[in-house]
């Protein structure tokens, strides 16, 4: 097993054997954020750190606070699976993992305590500074792999994150009537949809059709962005929130 060094300042050692070499020798240009969802944190600390689990994480955030790093930046952990960001399937290779101790959807989404938000925060402040990472590239695990994973939750203060200087975020537009579209519409407004996300960077084929998975990706979206309601319908509280974000991208045209 590599030798562990810790890069983050106040942060304990659990070093756990589940890494590798990232590919191409790329640097990590992405965090991506995570909860347990497992009801003790010490069992969840210590499964990431068993060999039998083939999962890891680079760091591992404590309800009180705490930080542990497990795995050394250079090194790719094994947190995001099969997942796909800006076209990139190898979301290990270019990414920093940070699993925060929460029983998640399984426990009722209890709140993330304050203590742990304020670490989460110092934490993805120091690596994204070292490393340049952009603010629109701090994401969640649902984000990159929709459907199959719904972490860190509709719970998560991505808002209070981003007051701190921490990923992007407009505030959302608030829910009312008007216009939606949902599983089983199709045609050019869909199609616009299914544009505006992939162009953020979700991974979703341009069909121009409302499919199970153009469902999955709203809900990954409302996950994290428009919270309030997570129910794959992209009413248009929603399509003006997502519309929004992508104005405010430096990079867009």
């Amino acid at each position: 097993m590599s030798a562990i060094k810790s890069e983050h300042l106040g942060a304990s050692l659990m070093p756990s054997p589940n890494h590798g070499e990232r590919a191409d020798g790329r640097q990590p240009d992405m965090i991506l954020l995570h909860y347990t969802g497992m009801g003790g944190e010490d069992e969840a600390l210590s499964w990431l750190c068993n060999s039998e689990s083939q999962v890891s994480s680079h760091y591992f955030v404590r309800e009180n606070g705490a930080v542990f790093q497990l795995v050394p930046e250079a090194l790719r952990a094994w947190h995001a699976g099969k997942s796909v960001w800006e076209g990139e399937v190898d979301t290990n290779s270019r990414s920093i993992g940070i699993e925060i101790a929460n029983v998640g959807h399984p426990g009722g989404l209890p709140p993330f305590p304050g203590a742990q938000i304020e670490s989460v925060i110092g934490l993805c402040r120091d690596v994204a500074e070292r490393w340049s990472i952009a603010p629109q590239r701090i994401l969640g695990h649902s984000d990159v792999a929709p459907i199959r994973k719904v972490d860190p939750g509709e719970n998560f203060p991505w808002g209070r994150l981003h007051q701190a200087g921490i990923g992007h975020w407009v505030e959302p537009t608030p829910i009312s009537g008007g216009r939606f579209f949902q599983r089983g519409d199709s045609g050019q407004p869909v199609e616009a949809l299914q544009s505006m996300l992939a162009l953020y960077g979700y991974g979703i084929e341009i069909t121009g059709e409302f499919c199970d998975h153009t469902q999955g990706v709203v809900e990954a979206f409302q996950r994290h962005f428009r919270t309030e309601r997570v129910d794959g319908i992209a009413d248009m509280s929603t399509i003006d929130t997502l519309h929004r974000l992508l104005t405010s991208l430096p990079h867009y045209a």
